[in-house]
């Protein structure tokens, strides 16, 4: 019985130390929907430094991105979400795309040619960072590529999860599908409530470094 409650007493310490070890690194989650998003520091592709708090006021979409992931080409390749950039960065929308690829992951590139994937994929985002250590994805526990987040003038996250309702890789599939993004930037930037918060994200996995 002695024995027994020492093995209880034994794994209960190593759970413990496990959970604090994956608060420390960063692994649990720090974003709740109609809560402050948290904040962060990112460079981008041109080495100009970008700090989410900076943008308060406006409208800031986050978009996880991986280059090379097969449900990314589809939104890439069809301009979907080229389509989705300029169009909210014309009405003042802070379009950021962030790659948490780490080093000899999927996705990433080094610096010369992130550069000219991006010019590549013709991107109208604000701004492509770079996130190579995986802080800020762990930070908003960003899953997949894409996965997509909205914040709005006040600092408050409003939306979370996929560009729309269609989980698969066929360009087909985006016409007729409900996109989520476009209908929570057209009621929130309309003053009216967002319908749909939070869904769960499709795509790759983001290919976070070891």
């Amino acid at each position: 019985m002695k024995r027994r409650i020492a093995l209880v007493a034994l794994l209960v310490s190593v759970l413990a130390a496990w959970f604090a070890l994956a608060e420390e690194a960063g692994d649990k989650p720090s974003v709740k929907i109609d809560a402050p998003a948290p904040d962060f520091t990112l460079a981008d592709v041109e080495g100009k430094t970008h700090k989410l708090s900076d943008y308060r006021g406006k409208f800031v979409a986050l978009e996880w991105h991986n280059a090379d992931c097969p449900f990314v080409r589809k939104h890439y390749d069809s301009g979907n979400m080229q389509k989705l950039q300029s169009q909210w960065g014309k009405k003042g929308v802070v379009w950021l795309t962030i790659c948490s690829s780490g080093p000899g992951k999927q996705g990433y590139y080094e610096l010369g040619d992130v550069k000219k994937q991006v010019k590549m994929s013709k991107s109208a985002a604000s701004a492509y960072l770079r996130d190579t250590d995986g802080k800020v994805g762990r930070l908003y526990s960003a899953k997949t590529t894409p996965h997509i987040f909205v914040i709005n003038p006040d600092g408050i996250l409003i939306y979370a999860g996929a560009i729309d309702d269609k989980p698969s890789t066929k360009q087909a599939d985006i016409e007729g599908a409900t996109n989520y993004v476009q209908a929570c930037l057209a009621a929130a930037t309309s003053g009216k409530a967002v319908a749909t918060k939070a869904t769960t994200p499709y795509g790759c996995s983001v290919k976070y470094a070891d």
